[in-house]
């Protein structure tokens, strides 16, 4: 049930531009265990489409369903059950919104740097540096796309499945960048199944390609990679910052735009602190258990 409760949390961060699934299974304590199961699956399926079904079977029972299955249900419901209600949200309180998830990712950020196992200036640097870079990059948005066929659902799909396992970067946001958000959501409240298909078609495909090479760069360089994962939360700032009109237009024209704090400061400024404690208190307690 906890399981179920985090990919729910997962889930539900997916749905908003500029938070990220991956975010909320760093923060709850998962993380490594989250991207070494979907890797497992990921060489199975492999295995699978080359034909070597037998081995597949092996990989398969390599997997740790105990873990992944609740934590991927409870994402899915997430997305079917809050995908009306976060765009309501987004639309009818848009600064407050915004708010909240501002200071949901301070708060990631600072977890973030205390998973660094030996921090050294480098890391600060590489932070910074893909901090500014994907702060200019968050800026740019694209036009809605004109009635999308299968087969760009199925691109969206893959682009957009690398939140799942990629703390920083948004899954949303990267819809709502390239003119897809809209119809994704309205996919998913009206129920069209065939283009529902080819989005999860798109983001097996790619999850199972992410997470080789993400399981391999953290195996190999965990700090530097987990240092350019706080840079990616910071520019996403950029996203999340709730002023002049929270997340923006979400109909994905124009490039973002960032103003002044308006006369509404002190409550949208009270949720972002609340929600970065809520954070912070939400890990020491996780790693006061696994401690």
């Amino acid at each position: 049930m906890l399981l179920a409760l985090r990919g729910y949390a997962i889930g539900t961060a997916d749905l908003v531009p500029g938070v990220s699934g991956g975010t909320v299974a760093l923060v709850s304590g998962i993380y490594p265990r989250l991207v070494s199961a979907v890797y497992a699956g990921a060489q199975s399926a492999g295995r699978a489409l080359k034909g070597d079904f037998r081995g597949a079977c092996r990989a398969a029972g390599r997997v740790d369903w105990w873990f992944l299955a609740p934590v991927v249900l409870g994402a899915a419901l997430a997305v079917v059950s809050l995908a009306r209600v976060v765009e309501d949200l987004l639309r009818d309180h848009p600064v407050r919104t915004a708010a909240v998830f501002f200071g949901l990712i301070a708060g990631s950020v600072w977890v973030g740097w205390r998973i660094v196992r030996e921090p050294r200036v480098l890391h600060g640097v590489v932070a910074g540096l893909v901090g500014i870079g994907s702060f200019v990059l968050f800026g740019l948005r694209s036009s809605v796309v004109a009635d999308p066929g299968w087969y760009v659902f199925v691109g969206a799909g893959a682009l957009a499945i690398c939140a799942f396992i990629l703390p920083g970067v948004s899954g949303s946001f990267m819809l709502l960048a390239i003119g897809m958000y809209q119809h994704v959501l309205a996919i998913v409240n009206d129920a069209r199944l065939g283009h529902l298909a080819a989005f999860a078609i798109g983001a097996a495909v790619g999850l199972g390609l992410f997470s080789r090479l993400l399981h391999r760069l953290l195996d190999r360089y965990h700090d530097l990679v987990v240092a350019a994962m706080i840079g990616l939360m910071l520019g996403s700032f950029r996203i999340l910052w709730p002023w002049p009109a929270g997340l923006g237009d979400e109909t994905g024209t124009g490039a973002t735009v960032l103003g002044a704090p308006g006369p509404d400061l002190a409550v949208p400024a009270g949720l972002a602190a609340a929600a970065a404690l809520v954070v912070v208190g939400f890990n020491a307690g996780v790693r006061r258990r696994a401690g």
